[in-house]
């Protein structure tokens, strides 16, 4: 018996810090895009910013990666998205 309630404290206790650990892992993954984007129009070099920021190369190229992606998203809009709907055919008409 004593053998299991070791046992169950060894397990509860490695959960529990398993438990604490992964909120801070989740933390350090989150970077400001917006903040990293404003130092590189600043003129700032991606080293640069990594270590005034205190985040990785590999995440600055990421935020520009995805900042790249929005732009070529927002004036790459469907011809139809942008129609109004005057010019549109009605439902009826077909």
């Amino acid at each position: 018996m004593k053998k299991l309630a070791l046992i169950a404290s060894f397990v509860f206790a490695a959960v529990l810090s398993l438990q604490f650990g992964l909120p801070n892992a989740w933390a350090a993954g989150k970077v400001d895009c917006s903040q990293v984007m404003s130092e590189l129009q600043g003129g700032k070099k991606p080293s640069e910013v990594a270590k005034d920021m205190k985040i990785s190369r590999s995440s600055v190229y990421h935020c520009r990666k995805m900042a790249k992606k929005e732009a070529m998203g927002g004036s790459m809009a469907s011809p139809g998205a942008m129609a109004s709907p005057k010019a549109m055919a009605s439902p009826a008409a077909h």
